[in-house]
């Protein structure tokens, strides 16, 4: 299965694709912001640590467009830059911010994918969003290139 990126837009035919803002709540604050949410990235392992507290979920299943595994998404800083597949070159804008639509599908889903460092701040695992820089197809098995930002690196924030 593939899917088309397209540069400066994101995922073809998906709800979020367009250069600026898609999502409902955002597109009622400003609708002329840039859409940072164009790719849904989440690692597989989060199904793994899910299904341990009893949600069984699947790729796809959280809205995800693209899944990986082995890269700790969550740990790559703002601006990291991921070659997928040949042609596909992706930008890191942020966290995803899961919101209660996801307890939709599974009741109590929201709370497992969120948790809380030991001093109380609050640690989204629901994936990361990033904008495409250069578009093409993505195939399920591609290979993902890990680019980290040049100089200081800025933790990944809600986008």
């Amino acid at each position: 299965m593939c899917i088309s990126l397209l540069a400066g837009q994101g995922v073809a035919g998906d709800a979020h694709c367009g250069v600026t803002v898609q999502h409902r709540s955002r597109l009622a604050r400003d609708a002329h912001l840039p859409n940072l949410r164009q790719v849904h990235l989440l690692q597989r392992e989060l199904f793994v640590e899910l299904a341990a507290t009893g949600h069984h979920v699947h790729p796809g299943e959280l809205g995800e467009n693209i899944t990986t595994e082995g890269i700790d998404l969550l740990a790559l800083p703002t601006g990291t830059e991921l070659r997928v597949g040949p042609d596909v070159l992706l930008r890191l804008t942020g966290l995803r911010n899961p919101c209660v639509q996801i307890n939709r599908f599974q009741p109590g889903l929201m709370a497992a994918v969120l948790d809380h460092t030991a001093d109380g701040a609050l640690v989204r695992k629901a994936g990361v969003m990033a904008v495409v820089l250069l578009g093409g197809e993505v195939a399920a098995l591609d290979r993902i290139d890990v680019q980290l930002p040049a100089g200081r690196h800025t933790p990944l924030r809600p986008v």
